[in-house]
């Protein structure tokens, strides 16, 4: 299992440690900071618009369907644990398995 602080691998699954900030001008991956994902997003945190809109978003970065992404954690707060399966594409802030 490679491990960062932001990121875990477990086989082919990934779990990210990210900081979300809702109400962004646009939807992008910052980096790491303060040992997470730093994302920002155009989504309110309002009614879990902001996880849906998250979930969205990483889908498409990491190429994946959204069934595929998994919230473990930090539903109502910035700090997330989310677990995708099987990414197809990595962005440069996450490293790949070993």
């Amino acid at each position: 299992m490679k491990s960062t602080a932001a990121c875990s691998w477990n086989g082919d699954r990934l779990t990210l440690n990210v900081r979300v900030q809702p109400r962004a001008s646009k939807d992008e991956i910052v980096g790491i900071q303060a040992n997470r994902l730093k994302i920002r997003i155009t989504a309110p945190p309002v009614d879990g618009k902001a996880n849906a809109h998250l979930i969205q978003y990483l889908a498409r970065v990491f190429d994946v369907p959204k069934t595929q992404i998994s919230l473990l954690g930090g539903e109502s707060g910035r700090e997330k644990r989310l677990l995708i399966v099987s990414p197809a594409r990595l962005p440069p802030q996450v490293s790949p398995p070993t």
